[in-house]
């Protein structure tokens, strides 16, 4: 199982389909606020479906917290700062993947506590900003399972 933290998403279909990725891969979702929407939000129940109900999502008053809760020690921070592309790395069983919010991505206070290999990155194109949160989530969390042989995700 693998784990999911958004910090401060603000754009609720982007989580709706992020609970629904996990809800079907058995990852965790792990929500730090403040939140740019209301999980009641009309956007993000339509993306999440029936899955927005399941036990698979976790919320923490701020970063502290979560660190608090969580620690840091299999937390990998996904940013276009990173230098590592993702793909070079090898993850294990219960590793945690943050993100930041749409608009600005993960604050250098959070980027600045990461050794430089626990920061990672998507590639693209030299001129391109970012990827749509949700698709960033999938890619990682798909090579996280891949690298597993999928084994969790067969019956």
């Amino acid at each position: 199982m693998f784990n999911i933290v958004l910090f401060e998403p603000e754009i609720p279909p982007n989580t709706g389909n992020i609970i629904r990725l996990c809800a079907n891969t058995g990852a965790k979702l792990h929500l730090i606020h403040p939140l740019g929407f209301d999980m009641n939000e009309k956007s993000l129940r339509r993306a999440g479906l029936d899955y927005i109900d399941q036990s698979i999502i976790h919320h923490y008053d701020n970063y502290q917290d979560y660190i608090d809760k969580c620690g840091t020690e299999s937390l990998y921070a996904i940013s276009t700062k990173g230098i590592q592309t993702y793909s070079e790395r090898n993850f294990i069983n219960g590793d945690s993947f943050i993100f930041g919010p749409e608009t600005r991505g993960l604050p250098e206070s959070i980027l600045g506590a990461f050794d430089p290999d626990k920061i990672l990155r998507i590639p693209m194109l030299g001129n391109s900003r970012s990827l749509n949160l949700s698709n960033a989530s999938a890619i990682i969390l798909y090579e996280a399972y891949r690298q597993q042989n999928f084994s969790s995700l067969f019956p």
